[in-house]
């Protein structure tokens, strides 16, 4: 799962919330539309939606809406339309919050970090036997520390916030490595390798990270 989807049409914006954002260690999603964000929501989720209101084709009103009939997930307006018809739309469509444009990034970056101290541990992330540390990118099973690459945390990471979902080796490379990265795309499968050897019984009859044949992976 993803920790914020941005859903912003300023290729400007949303390139400077994403770089500051994962910066201080969020995986992060974006969008240019309202269709893309709902599509994006719905097959990966977020644990936090920022969403503009002047969107082309649905506008920001009726993503929040849509996403608050099936999700809690908070959601942030970030807009500059300042009217208080907006403001009280916004809320009643059942945003968290309703921010105004131009706001301060130091703010902004404060309210998100209240809401993963109040609702998630960002550090933390529990997976079965499984416990993972965000931030010291550590990894330990049934109490047992694991040793890992960056990479492979990563992976690791990426495959447990997604258990029970099928994800393509495209997606995960793309996701992990970046689609500007001189790796190859068989890169995935010598990782999944690997952890396989840290975290199953017998690496050759997986348990929990299965391969779905002609697709990719996922963590069960």
């Amino acid at each position: 799962m993803t920790d914020i989807l941005i859903v912003e049409d300023s290729t400007e914006i949303s390139t400077l919330l994403c770089d500051l954002l994962r910066a201080e260690g969020y995986t992060v999603s974006c969008a240019d539309s309202g269709e893309k964000a709902l599509t994006l929501f719905e097959k990966y989720g977020a644990r936090l939606v920022l969403l503009d209101i002047m969107l082309p084709g649905i506008d920001g009103f009726a993503v929040c809406e849509r996403v608050r009939k099936h999700s809690d997930t908070p959601i942030f307006i970030l807009s500059a339309r300042t009217e208080k018809n907006d403001k009280l739309n916004g809320l009643i469509t059942g945003a968290d919050d309703y921010i105004e444009k131009p706001y301060d990034i130091d703010l902004l970056a404060a309210k998100i970090a209240g809401v993963f101290k109040r609702r998630y541990s960002l550090d933390e992330f529990k997976c079965g036997e499984l416990t993972l540390n965000r931030a010291e990118k550590t990894a330990s099973c049934a109490g047992v520390p694991l040793e890992m690459t960056a990479k492979e945390f990563e992976l690791l990471l990426l495959l447990c916030e997604n258990q029970g979902k099928t994800l393509t080796k495209e997606y995960i490379f793309s996701y992990i490595w970046g689609s500007d990265s001189e790796s190859e795309l068989q890169t995935v499968t010598v990782h999944i390798k690997h952890l396989r050897e840290k975290i199953e019984r017998d690496p050759k009859k997986p348990e929990h990270i299965q391969t779905v044949w002609g697709v990719g992976y996922k963590f069960v």
